[in-house]
């Protein structure tokens, strides 16, 4: 199975997100993950899609997405010639002693201690999944309180000339 990335400008709108997502309900498709936010040009929003299946149903989510009135533009977007990114925000539990060894696995990542509290630390990291999944490994032997993930969102690089 793969994963496809695709780059979708739409109507910035009501009811946009919904009939997008009714989309993938309806013929059985899952979404890995969405984000949504307005451009440059606030008549526009750009949603950035992951989905996962073989090279078929990849194709028909690209037709079916490119049939629907409200998006103006589609990209996929493909690996190396395209950047993603994902934040995640993670508070995690620690006393004072051990709060310097999370500060450390942190600074290793380059993320950023956003809050700390008596009992917890608060992280902000952005990258690639690959970053984001070996630092919460990192993490599996404290305890995580909250974590949110914003999901992936990407643009095609620029054409060198």
């Amino acid at each position: 199975m793969k994963q496809r990335v695709f780059s979708l400008l739409v109507e910035n709108e009501a009811g946009v997100l919904s009939r997008i997502a009714g989309l993938f309900s309806r013929r059985g498709y899952n979404i890995d993950s969405l984000t949504v936010g307005v451009t440059e040009n606030p008549e526009l929003s750009r949603m950035t899609v992951a989905a996962s299946g073989d090279d078929e149903v990849l194709d028909q989510i690209e037709k079916q997405l490119s049939k629907l009135i409200d998006v103006k533009e589609i990209e996929v977007l493909p690996d190396g010639a395209s950047v993603c990114r994902e934040l995640v925000l993670c508070r995690v539990k620690c006393n004072p002693d051990k709060r310097p060894q999370i500060i450390a696995i942190a600074e290793v990542f380059r993320a950023k201690i956003v809050d700390v509290a008596p009992d917890s630390v608060m992280i902000e990291l952005t990258g690639n999944e690959a970053k984001l999944s070996a630092f919460l490994g990192l993490l599996e032997g404290y305890e995580i309180l909250d974590l949110a993930r914003t999901g992936l969102t990407g643009l095609k690089r620029g054409v060198i000339a």
